[in-house]
């Protein structure tokens, strides 16, 4: 008998020795110290799957071992987050899954899949729409229905070879000044975020503890963070942290928000006057980054293109009937398969007035569109286009179907990049 359960307090340090195991095993089980744990560890909640236990079961169908003497340890063991994703214009709770991990000893015996089944069960009771993760592996989560959202550039160069960003903004008048943050000063940083986030799909809708911890700390080293005002108005703001040693120093930039090209100019000048302290700069940025039609030299850039996060539907019927779409007329079937879940198992149809949809079990239409859920995930939330889908052989219609598919899910900028 295996059960779903929340981790009590009372096994912390075994969730902490099998996620240490999992993602760093070759530092060794580190002792486990709670006055040194980050405190994002109280923002998640914990969960495990038990063997031998019958529990009590609380809300969502999770169950509860506070009244259990002396419980087993957990099999598997994982994390979730309660967050807010801005998708196809509205705004959508989003679980992010993360920590997955199971000891070596209990590999194999079918405890990951039940524990993924049992999340997304209890996703579904709260009224979830997406889940996101970010994979060790694409194609472990991808058998079980998830699949990219989107993916990011790394830029590596000399700081020397941003300096032509000094000149761009030396000669429209528009630097600015640049002040160090702490983490009280969020609200600041937010401002900007909300207007730089705004242009891409499963952005998360931050909150004052989200930016404490997990923009202002970092697992290993707390990051710089510097915002850029323009009178008196935040226009930017920069997080990084400087690793190695010297002649081999390197600043490695994972935020780096603006609001406009000046802006943007003025962050990179920022960077290249760096040049007296590290050899290298390097900046994570979404694929539509400005740096392709600004940077006089495009060869003094290394770019590498990195796969990002991984989504899926919870609920095929909520999901779809809860996602904005453009104002036109439609219906639509869908013949889904779902790996993991049998409610998203079946076929849908999917009936849209004037922007407002309604998905149900619809097993008697005609015209249908096959595809399992992973690609109606990259779908919805619109990382992929009905043509790219019908392509690659992950989508299957009538052309009058793909053409409706193509006016109800048209492509968006998507970009997730909040690790967690």
């Amino acid at each position: 008998m295996s059960s779903y359960c929340a981790v009590p307090d009372s096994q912390r340090e075994r969730f902490y020795e099998h996620t240490s195991y999992a993602f760093a095993p070759e530092r060794g089980i580190p002792e486990y110290d709670p006055e040194e744990e980050s405190s994002r560890a109280d923002i998640g909640s914990r969960r495990g799957i038990y063997h031998g236990v019958d529990p009590n079961t609380g809300e969502g169908g999770v169950g509860r071992l506070e009244d259990v003497d002396d419980p087993p340890d957990p099999r598997t063991v994982c994390c979730h987050y309660w967050l807010e994703t801005r998708i196809r214009g509205s705004t959508h709770s989003t679980p992010g899954l993360s920590a997955v991990a199971t000891p070596p000893e209990h590999r194999r015996e079918g405890n990951v899949r039940r524990l993924l089944a049992a999340s997304l069960a209890e996703y579904r009771d709260r009224g979830a729409t997406f889940s996101i993760l970010w994979p060790f592996r694409y194609r472990f989560y991808n058998r079980y229905g998830w699949d990219t959202t989107n993916h990011y550039l790394r830029v590596t160069c000399d700081p020397a070879d941003l300096g032509f960003a000094r000149d761009a903004i030396d000669g429209d008048g528009q630097r600015g000044e640049f002040r160090s943050l702490e983490a009280d000063d969020w609200t600041v940083l937010d401002q900007v975020h909300e207007r730089w986030a705004s242009r891409y799909d499963l952005s998360i809708v931050r909150d004052e503890p989200w930016w404490r911890h997990f923009v202002f700390e970092r697992w290993t080293t707390d990051p710089f963070v510097y915002v850029l005002e323009r009178e008196g108005e935040a226009v930017g703001y920069i997080v990084y942290t400087i690793d190695g040693e010297r002649g081999d120093r390197k600043m490695a930039v994972s935020e780096l928000a603006f609001v406009d090209r000046p802006a943007f100019f003025a962050l990179l000048a920022f960077c290249a006057d760096h040049d007296s302290q590290v050899d290298e700069v390097q900046i994570r940025q979404p694929t539509d980054t400005l740096f392709d039609d600004l940077h006089p030299s495009q060869h003094a850039l290394e770019v590498e293109r990195n796969t990002g996060p991984m989504a899926r539907i919870v609920d095929v019927e909520r999901t779809l009937s809860a996602l904005d779409y453009p104002a036109i007329e439609e219906t639509v079937s869908l013949a889904v398969t779902d790996p993991l879940v049998d409610w998203n198992d079946g076929t849908f149809g999917l009936e849209v007035d004037h922007g407002t949809g309604v998905c149900a079990r619809a097993d008697d239409h005609r015209s249908t569109a096959t595809l399992d859920v992973s690609a109606l995930s990259q779908l919805a939330v619109g990382a992929r286009s009905v043509s790219a889908l019908e392509r690659a052989g992950r989508l299957s219609a009538s052309d009058d179907v793909l053409d409706s598919l193509d006016r109800l899910f048209p492509r968006r900028t998507v970009f997730l990049d909040d690790g967690f």
